[in-house]
């Protein structure tokens, strides 16, 4: 049974734990992707945390899915064309941080949830920023996480992409001041409360994802942390067909994601 709903104008998507639904149970907060799948609906069939005996919550991002600018995606690459970390990377981290407290706190209210029951996020690609940034500033206790394919430095990350894409990005104060953040390398000590579990794909791109993640993982064992490093073989950033818009079947490598993330919330929550 999926739930829908809208809560502190976030909207999403719910699946009560395996074994029912009952207020106790762990919750974990899932952020989608800006690749396949890039909505709550479709991050929700592509690692629906099967089996597991938790409340699953799906949000959909800012500047995504129903929330995309006026224009829709037309204009979200404008904008992205125009200054992909001011227009668009910024908004959305920084607007989902601001959301996470009262989203969570919502949720709990209009589903009778326990405030005392375990918590743990999850998120793939720019979601797996979201998570790292409300794991860093989000204010509330997260006990596990699961990063798939994450933005570890951003900087990595765009200047990555710039380059692939033939173009160069010219960082500004402003935006430098956003890479600094997030940069959970840097920023090892303000995660290492939450056991994390990284989750890559063999096949995704060296120096946007890969080595950020590499230098992550000993830096958080440096700073006290518990984490685990898993590598699906032959899988590239994206973990639906496109357009990855709606709920669709799941792929290969997504039940694979799926695994590795439910047994780590099953350990770790």
């Amino acid at each position: 049974m999926q739930l829908n709903g809208v809560t502190a104008g976030v909207p999403w998507v719910a699946q009560p734990p395996a074994g029912g639904s009952r207020p106790d149970a762990p919750v974990v907060i899932g952020y989608h992707l800006l690749d396949a799948p890039r909505t709550e609906e479709a991050f929700a069939a592509a690692v629906p945390l099967t089996g597991l005996d938790a409340w699953k919550i799906y949000p959909g991002l800012p500047m995504s899915g129903s929330r995309l600018p006026a224009g829709g995606a037309e204009e979200l690459w404008r904008l992205v064309l125009a200054d992909a970390v001011r227009n668009v990377h910024g908004p959305i981290l920084l607007g989902a941080l601001a959301e996470f407290p009262a989203l969570l706190t919502g949720i709990r209210g209009q589903l009778r949830l326990d405030p005392a029951a375990p918590v743990g996020v999850m998120g793939g690609s720019m979601g797996g920023a979201v998570a790292q940034l409300a794991l860093a500033e989000g204010g509330i206790p997260v006990r596990a996480a699961v990063l798939i394919n994450p933005v570890v430095r951003l900087r990595d990350t765009i200047d990555a992409l710039s380059a692939f894409h033939g173009t160069h990005y010219t960082w500004a104060p402003q935006t430098a001041a956003l890479a600094e953040r997030i940069d959970f390398v840097r920023r090892a000590a303000d995660l290492s409360g939450a056991a994390i579990r990284f989750v890559t794909g063999a096949d995704d791109m060296v120096d946007a994802i890969i080595d950020p993640v590499a230098a992550a993982v000993p830096a958080l064992r440096a700073a006290g942390g518990t984490v685990d490093w898993q590598v699906v073989p032959d899988m590239a950033h994206a973990l639906a067909d496109e357009p990855g818009v709606d709920a669709a079947p799941q792929t290969p490598h997504a039940a694979i994601v799926d695994g590795l993330a439910t047994d780590w919330f099953r350990r770790s929550l």
